[in-house]
């Protein structure tokens, strides 16, 4: 796994241009005390952090994500990470393509540039240390050996705690339209897609099979955010200690297509999702995917429970 701290290899695709991670997003809920209990229950080191609550995993000091309070659940922006070298040239080119330049909303501390994407979102870009991974992340298939106990009593079993952020699906009003600007803009690329209904992009300089993906709607939202815990039984166990607190609605266990990882989903205050996720395909610095468009009976889950009707509805659309 990528170190958060202390220095690392660096990791780039030479002589291109893009972001390196999926470095924070933030968003607001009417409720941070329920979204405290929410999100340490999913297994998250929860902070509470001036008017705001801040989202890290434990044993790493890097905050995947920020949540305020309004009057109701909201996407604020997502940011992203490049390299110093990068920053500028980026810049250049957000530049050039006639895309007006924000200043940071109030009460953010930041160094990046920021703007809107082609759907209105507000995105960051900033000089930050590389959160994605540099390989393909541990996944634990171990069986027992005959004679050797395997599981742990259900008493005794540690609470699950995720690894890191793996990805965001966000919603948007065009999917062909998102892949153009975050690939021409961000350096992002396409990994696969199912028509103009769902995308899933990468980073170049390794990432997983997406760190971002869009689903179309009428307007932008959250749908779920997603965190890597490494083990199909790690899965089942987090769903298990969200169920005993009374967090039962979401969808799994099953196993996605595109990207391939095994999940769970489980359903947030506010109608969207966090889903904790194993196994997902990773795509190096030096490969070049070949992305696909398939079918919708192709492209949402191998194996699993149905989906339900309202998986896909925006919260943040319905007024």
């Amino acid at each position: 796994m990528t170190a958060i701290t202390g220095k690392v290899e660096i990791v780039k695709r030479p002589g291109e241009l893009g972001i390196h991670s999926m470095d924070t997003f933030n968003m607001v809920v009417p409720d941070l005390k329920v979204a405290e209990e929410f999100y340490k229950t999913f297994g998250l080191d929860v902070r509470e952090e001036r008017n705001s609550l801040g989202l890290y995993t434990f044993g790493s000091s890097h905050r995947w994500a920020s949540i305020g309070e309004g009057q109701r659940k909201q996407l604020n922006f997502l940011s992203f990470g490049v390299f110093e070298e990068d920053f500028e040239p980026i810049k250049r080119r957000i530049e050039a393509e006639g895309i007006r330049l924000l200043d940071a909303p109030r009460g953010i501390e930041s160094n990046g540039v920021w703007f809107h994407d082609h759907n209105g979102v507000l995105i960051e870009v900033k000089v930050a240390e590389k959160t994605s991974p540099n390989d393909k992340m541990p996944f634990d298939m171990a069986s027992s050996p005959a004679g050797v106990v395997g599981a742990p009593r259900r008493s005794k079993a540690p609470k699950v705690r995720p690894h890191r952020l793996a990805h965001v699906l966000i919603f948007t009003a065009d999917v062909p339209q998102a892949i153009a600007f975050y690939s021409r803009v961000l350096g992002l690329r396409l990994s696969d897609r199912s028509g103009d209904g769902i995308c899933f992009m990468h980073g170049i300089h390794g990432s997983d099979h997406h760190l971002v993906a869009f689903a179309k709607s009428s307007a932008p939202g959250l749908h779920h955010c997603s965190w890597d815990v490494g083990s199909i039984n790690e899965i089942g166990k987090g769903a298990m200690q969200m169920a005993e607190k009374g967090f039962q609605k979401g969808w799994g266990l099953g196993r996605h297509v595109l990207g391939s990882n095994y999940f769970h989903y489980v359903r947030d205050p506010w109608g969207s999702y966090s889903e904790y996720s194993a196994d997902i395909d990773y795509i190096p610095a030096t490969c070049d995917w070949d992305a696909g468009d398939y079918p919708a009976e192709d492209s949402i889950y191998l194996w699993g429970p149905e989906l339900p009707a309202d998986f896909i509805v925006n919260h943040e659309a319905v007024k």
